[in-house]
């Protein structure tokens, strides 16, 4: 459809859904991933035994939150569901929980550790019919396609409150994270073998590490990564660059 301007109006122009638009088509593959780990605690409380004052090793339930990208199914027996390897790293327990509220039980099917990334798989057993109505499979689309500048919609699990949208622009590409010492540097010459990174100042915290970085389109483009902070820079959030780590 032409606008009286001669400007094509129709559903081919490039960006043409609103901040609005791409949430609520995004949010049915979003997920949120809880973890728990039993760490161990010295408690100098200890007991005063017969050799004298000795701590007390102490086992604490610690809690975590993240989220995740569903990217697939895998032969009708599960859901299987993209995330950062920090958000799961150490979890003795997982929960996933859908935009429709409800929660299961989820396993570590794998893990980069060194791009910080790893696969959850729930089965789909587990998942009522009322919720496989109400979740989708992420659309992917190209990180290599995105252009400096081009606006970006991150979503995820805002610090495990609910679901929290933000957005912003591409502000570099081809960033690379230097797994070492958690530095981000310019990637451009492909010399460093951390993941590619996309920068964004769209907002990224701890809870929606693991969410979607999308296009305009709708499209997921990167995987948010809040551990993976630059301290030069102020307000610049890093993605994981989607078209780099597919194949993985």
């Amino acid at each position: 459809s032409k606008s009286d301007t001669g400007k094509d109006t129709g559903s081919t122009a490039k960006g043409n859904l609103d901040v609005s638009e791409i949430a609520s088509e995004a949010l049915p593959s979003i997920v949120s991933i809880t973890t728990k780990s039993v760490q161990e605690v010295q408690n100098y409380f200890g007991m005063y035994g017969m050799y004298g004052y000795a701590p007390q090793q102490q086992e604490q339930e610690v809690e975590g939150s993240g989220s995740g990208i569903i990217v697939g199914k895998n032969d009708d027996s599960e859901l299987l569901i993209a995330t950062n390897y920090h958000v799961v790293e150490g979890a003795d327990t997982l929960s996933v929980a859908f935009t429709d509220g409800n929660a299961v039980e989820a396993s570590v099917k794998g893990f980069d550790e060194e791009r910080d990334l790893a696969v959850v798989s729930v089965s789909l057993d587990d998942v009522e019919d009322d919720t496989m109505d109400a979740i989708s499979i992420a659309k992917i689309g190209s990180s290599d396609d995105l252009k400096v500048g081009e606006q970006v919609v991150a979503i995820g699990n805002a610090l495990g409150y609910g679901q929290s949208v933000t957005t912003g622009i591409v502000s570099a590409k081809n960033r690379r994270m230097d797994s070492d010492n958690n530095t981000v540097t310019d990637g451009s010459d492909d010399s460093s073998d951390g993941v590619n990174l996309i920068q964004t100042d769209a907002a990224i915290n701890p809870g929606n590490s693991g969410g979607a970085l999308l296009n305009m389109e709708g499209e997921v483009v990167g995987i948010n990564s809040a551990k993976l902070a630059s301290t030069e820079v102020e307000g610049m959030g890093y993605a994981i660059a989607i078209s780099d780590v597919t194949d993985i």
